[in-house]
């Protein structure tokens, strides 16, 4: 079964440094309906105005991926990292007993926009830490790059969750496929662009919920950048 859920229906503010849809019930936006699926609790699409951001602010127990689609993040954080994200990177940290971070707008003249992602840990109480990888349009191009895991498969980022999260760019036509396990789910998002997945069309911000499918097919006759999460429930 495939759900579709359109961009136009997440949760919406704009506070003028800051723009955000909320795929899931997040802050002031709230509907029992769409509080996660499964362990994936929270998709944020944030566009920050230039020289903004986020002050600092306290998480724990969560794994929070940040996934940039166009411009630089600027992340610091109280374990002592101080990064600036690009295109391309995924960037995890896992909050567990406790961390404060910063994330800013890391240019005074170009907005920055950027996926947040939260992931329910395994368990309470892990060891906070961070890692940050690149990842090439190379390597997403035409094929599914496997960008987070739970062991750091294929040089991807570790999460502490039963959690496989893929990225994509489709184009032209071509198709990408992916076998889901007996008794696993999955969650699509279409970060850019437009998709064709399993004869449904898909523009960006839309999400798809997707329980019982054998596969999925995954295309654009334009071009798409995708992110497909493998889930256990």
């Amino acid at each position: 079964m495939l759900t579709l859920r359109r961009a136009q229906d997440r949760g919406h503010e704009n506070h003028g440094w800051l723009d955000t849809h909320h795929t899931f019930s997040f802050a002031d936006y709230y509907d029992q309906r769409h509080m996660g699926f499964g362990p994936l609790r929270v998709i944020n699409d944030d566009t920050v105005a230039p020289g903004a951001g986020f002050p600092p602010h306290a998480h724990r127990d969560m794994e929070i991926l940040s996934y940039v689609l166009e411009g630089a993040l600027q992340h610091k954080d109280s374990m002592g990292n101080g990064s600036v994200i690009r295109p391309g990177d995924l960037q995890r940290m896992s909050a567990g007993t406790g961390v404060t971070h910063s994330e800013f707008n890391a240019s005074k003249d170009a907005k920055v926009h950027f996926l947040q992602i939260w992931l329910l840990p395994r368990q309470r109480g892990l060891q906070a830490g961070y890692e940050q990888k690149h990842f090439s349009d190379d390597e997403r191009r035409g094929k599914l790059r496997l960008i987070a895991s739970p062991d750091g498969a294929e040089g991807s980022v570790r999460v502490a969750q039963d959690a496989w999260l893929y990225a994509t760019l489709v184009g032209g036509g071509g198709v990408v496929r992916h076998v889901l396990a007996q008794g696993r789910k999955g969650w699509l998002h279409v970060a850019r662009g437009t998709a064709e997945v399993n004869g449904r069309t898909l523009s960006a911000g839309d999400g798809l919920a997707i329980e019982g499918e054998e596969s999925l097919s995954m295309g654009s006759i334009d071009e798409g950048e995708l992110l497909l999460f493998d889930l256990g429930v």
